[in-house]
């Protein structure tokens, strides 16, 4: 009986969505990000460890999310997506009993701007994460790095949902 109902539940829901027309973000910004892709990126010279991590972030989606095809040469790509680390900190959230900070915020947002022959947009995004420091009282440089790198990919999250709505914008 439970079977069954599960079944049907899932069934009703499958045919709901196609019957109304429902299409994943990813086949809007599809529309936006078209032919061969290049991916240029800024270095931020702050921080070129982690702006490294964000051209590879970005790869990532773009293959993975949209079967981009990416290309190495500027002069061979139909679309070109410039991607940057834009503003990077730290904020304090938590102490212990001897008030040494105990949980931090790391905030980044990245730069993200894509153009082709049909389509030119631009947008930042914003990533965040909490965590907690190990029985220290200053953040170490593998710390910072980690929390920035979860930061900037829950950031670029959103940039397919981004590219989307800029598919319905003319």
């Amino acid at each position: 009986m439970k079977k069954s109902l599960l079944v049907l539940v899932t069934f009703l829901a499958i045919f709901i969505l196609a019957g109304c027309g429902y299409k994943p973000s990813s086949y809007y910004a599809k529309k936006q990000i078209q032919g061969n892709v290049f991916v240029d990126l800024f270095v931020n010279i702050k921080d070129p460890k982690n702006s490294v991590l964000i051209k590879d972030a970005m790869n990532e989606i773009l293959v993975h999310r949209l079967d981009a095809k990416l290309v190495t040469n500027r002069n061979e790509a139909d679309t070109i997506v410039y991607v940057s680390l834009g503003n990077v900190s730290m904020t304090e959230l938590d102490y212990d009993e001897q008030g040494y900070t105990k949980l931090y915020r790391a905030v980044v947002s990245v730069n993200v701007r894509y153009e082709n022959s049909e389509y030119k947009n631009s947008f930042s995004v914003t990533g965040r994460h909490e965590f907690a420091l190990d029985g220290g009282s200053t953040i170490t440089d593998t710390k910072r790095f980690e929390a920035i790198k979860s930061a900037a990919s829950k950031a670029l999250e959103e940039v397919i949902s981004k590219i989307a709505v800029y598919s319905f914008k003319k």
